[in-house]
């Protein structure tokens, strides 16, 4: 038997050891296995398939009869990305090479043990912080000198402006988790200005002038390598990290999202996170949405620039519509990243029996959206009338005040 033969021998066998798991995974869970079709369209697949993928995104494997088009994706998860793993905590990354749509904002899911630090670094682009999980100590300077030091949990917000230098360490109990967003899509988290990194390459002889002491004092530098996410002692109290005379940075570079009084409806809650409350967040606003079980984040557009969205908790699906007969469907679960263009119409609908928690993230000092709801509600009604064609009824439901989360 050659080779060749061989291998299609065992590729037949392993995709139909695949298939007998695939029936058996899908007669055990009592859950019918999908296939691309709807009445009178499509057809089975008889593979080879990812099946969990599959049941992952059904909007994609069985788009709604009024996708149309090839849009871009826009939508990548954050399980699908390498995790750097090292001795204080993980970090991953989607940016412009993971979902190649977000040319203006990258990501980055960070997790620091307790007493895990973030090395002591400066960036080109602007960070923006939302805290997902446990508490932080974070530290910057300004270019001024004046310190920053605080202490953040879940729900709090920080920014570092491009060239702030700064540190992130995790605390007691379990050290914490939080996302990072930065306003350049090009943004690669194992490409910043590293303390140790940059002490490794300055002559000792230079080191020995700009400090005013040996040279020799600084022999036991550690590698960069042995550093970036490193462990360390859990500090001690906040009052203690605070240098004695320094003067506090201004506007503070911390925020509490969750402190926020949301916009309420019945069907879910909004905060919105802009330079109008968070002053020393020039570069990114922020929308952070709850919506409950079979309510809707109403069919709206961002008339300012994309959106980026990171899904905190729950299930989704959005579908997007970008002008000229394009429209396409993608489905959402916790640690997924989605992308909406500029201008782009859309909707989020939580389709699972949990609430639904996301960021919608923005690269504007403000954050502004039109309500497809309320610009009808506030048009003349005769001049609806004339291009939907709807009844008095219909056109009486509109609503002049904006609901972000419908049912309203």
């Amino acid at each position: 038997m050659d080779d060749i033969t061989r291998r299609t021998i065992l590729a037949a066998t392993a995709a139909g050891g695949f298939f007998a798991a695939a029936a058996t995974a899908g007669a055990q869970s009592n859950e019918p296995i999908p296939q691309p079709m709807r009445p009178g369209h499509g057809g089975t697949d008889p593979g080879p398939r990812n099946l969990l993928r599959d049941r992952q995104n059904p909007d994609i494997l069985v788009p709604p009869p009024t996708d149309h088009g090839t849009l871009p994706n826009l939508r990548f998860s954050f399980s699908d990305s390498h995790v750097r793993q090292e001795s204080g905590g993980w970090t991953r990354q989607v940016t412009v090479r993971e979902l190649g749509v977000a040319k203006d904002i990258a990501g980055v899911d960070m997790r620091l043990n307790a007493g895990g630090v973030r090395e002591l670094h400066w960036h080109k682009a602007a960070e923006w912080a939302y805290m997902l999980y446990g508490s932080a100590r974070i530290t910057a300077i300004d270019p001024q000198g004046h310190a920053f030091v605080d202490d953040v949990g879940v729900g709090d917000l920080w920014y570092f402006p491009p060239g702030f230098p700064h540190s992130i360490q995790g605390l007691n109990p379990d050290g914490c988790e939080f996302l990072l967003v930065f306003d350049d899509g090009d943004f690669d988290e194992d490409n910043t200005f590293l303390l140790s990194d940059w002490f490794k390459h300055i002559p000792e002889e230079v080191l020995s002038k700009n400090f005013g002491v040996p040279g020799a004092s600084f022999a036991q530098v550690p590698d960069p390598s042995q550093l970036y996410i490193f462990a360390a002692a859990v500090p001690g109290e906040l009052s203690s990290d605070k240098i004695a005379g320094a003067i506090p940075v201004s506007p503070t570079l911390s925020h509490k999202m969750l402190a926020q009084q949301p916009i309420k409806t019945k069907s879910g809650t909004v905060r919105i996170t802009d330079t109008s409350v968070f002053p020393a967040s020039k570069t990114i606003s922020a929308a952070l949405v709850e919506v409950e079980p079979g309510g809707l984040r109403e069919l709206h557009w961002h008339p300012n620039t994309n959106e980026w969205q990171y899904y905190i908790e729950g299930q989704a699906r959005m579908g997007v519509f970008a002008a000229s007969g394009q429209a396409r469907t993608f489905d959402f679960m916790a640690g997924d990243v989605g992308y909406v263009p500029f201008a782009t119409g859309h909707y989020v609908e939580n389709t699972g029996t949990t609430t639904l928690r996301f960021l919608e993230v923005f690269k504007s000092s403000y954050y502004a959206d039109v309500s497809l709801n309320q610009w009808l509600a506030l048009t003349p009604p005769e001049l609806v009338q004339a291009h939907l064609k709807l009844d008095p009824q219909t056109l009486a439901a509109l609503h002049k005040e904006k609901f972000p989360v419908v049912p309203a």
